[in-house]
């Protein structure tokens, strides 16, 4: 085999072209049983604060649904870079908050709170079946969950095409709990993604990680507060 970054070039090249040779109308239709299926694995979202994004290059396009999660109490955020090699942080995001342009051109909010997220969603270029992602190279992402304390619920939300037998993943790559597809949610268990069947059974999932991730950390502290407001901008075609 061919050394890793020049392979995970050619794949991210290759599942990149496929994503986007669907059309609109097919990325709607697929990011919509997405949503669904996040309804169901997030059914209670107030006092939540769910790190979000802006979609890029074909990613699902979940703006819908991010602004239900408002609605519904739950406060969003968008990462910002803050320079090649560093961690990202998350900002808060309302409507007609400060914005400046980032990486790929995509917004990131300016001089808003810093907040921490317990749900981050991740719109990844390809995953495998270890629950890995592979993302446009950078890092940001890894080095972000690696700094995040405590830990968030790592969501990954793809198009079934856009999964691969294994993204050789290293040392440093971190794995999603749960990928959430158009055909199921998928939860990590045992080094390996478990396709869930039912609400009953993605709820129970989405619960038990929850309550592990509170037993491992002081759950007196209060939770971070961020507003969001995800269709302020146009999506990538």
């Amino acid at each position: 085999m061919e050394d890793l970054p020049t392979w995970r070039t050619a794949r991210r090249t290759e599942l990149l072209a496929a994503r986007q040779a669907c059309s609109a109308q097919q990325r709607a239709h697929w990011s919509a049983a997405i949503m669904a299926h996040l309804r169901a694995a997030l059914p209670a979202v107030r006092g939540l604060v769910i790190g979000c994004y802006v979609p890029f290059r074909g990613e699902p396009d979940l703006r819908a649904l991010f602004d239900e999660w408002r609605a519904a109490g739950a406060d969003t955020a968008l990462p910002v870079v803050k320079g090649r090699g560093l961690a990202m942080e998350f900002r808060s995001w309302w409507p007609g908050c400060p914005v400046v342009k980032g990486a790929f051109s995509l917004p990131m909010p300016y001089g808003t709170p810093l907040v921490t997220p317990q749900v981050v969603l991740m719109p990844p270029v390809g995953f495998d079946d270890e629950g890995f992602r592979l993302g446009y190279g950078g890092g940001y992402f890894d080095r972000t969950l690696a700094a995040l304390q405590p830990a968030p619920l790592k969501i990954g939300v793809a198009f079934e095409l856009s999964r691969t037998v294994s993204i050789q993943p290293q040392a440093y790559d971190i794995p999603m709990d749960f990928i959430i597809t158009e055909s199921a949610v998928h939860e990590r268990r045992d080094g390996r993604l478990l396709r869930l069947v039912g609400e009953a059974d993605i709820g129970r999932a989405v619960a038990a990680h929850r309550l592990r991730r509170a037993a491992a950390h002081d759950t007196s502290r209060e939770p971070a507060s961020s507003p969001c407001y995800a269709t302020q901008f146009e999506q990538d075609s």
